[in-house]
């Protein structure tokens, strides 16, 4: 009987532990799953689908700190889950307050690498403040998705 009671009282605090994690900024593991998830979403869919679900704020691919974004090869933003108004517009000369040309480096990044970290800084949408952020990234086909995590 005690055991039981052990199990359930370690089972409710790895539950509060998992929900308060869940409150914070996404992690690099989740920003992974999110960025794989969001590939096979878009080959099992098709890219006017799963582009429109990228975008969508109340969609699967946004939690907390965490969307996905898609950029075709010649910088042009193709999905944006934190912002619908960048999607069309090509963004290759954006730089972030460190003046480092981020969009051309993540393009540069998927066409000779293909799946890759990178670092930079960005406005957070939850804090609304410039903050460093790790975008992890796989190429699919002529286009970059990603999904940051900041710091």
């Amino acid at each position: 009987m005690k055991f039981r009671h052990l199990s359930l009282a370690l089972l409710g605090a790895s539950l509060a532990a998992s929900t308060i994690a869940k409150e914070g900024n996404a992690t690099a593991a989740e920003a992974t799953a999110m960025v794989k998830k969001g590939i096979a979403f878009i080959k099992s869919n098709g890219k006017d689908k799963g582009y429109a679900e990228i975008s969508n704020k109340a969609g699967q691919f946004t939690d907390r700190d965490l969307y996905l974004v898609v950029y075709g090869l010649d910088g042009t933003v193709r999905a944006h889950g934190a912002n619908e108004k960048m999607i069309g517009k090509n963004l290759i000369e954006l730089k972030d307050v460190d003046g480092k040309p981020f969009v051309k480096e993540r393009v540069e990044l998927a066409q000779s690498k293909g799946t890759f970290w990178q670092d930079y800084k960005f406005t957070n949408p939850v804090s609304k403040k410039i903050e460093p952020k790790s975008m992890y990234c796989e190429k699919l086909e002529d286009a970059a998705v990603c999904g940051g995590i900041y710091k």
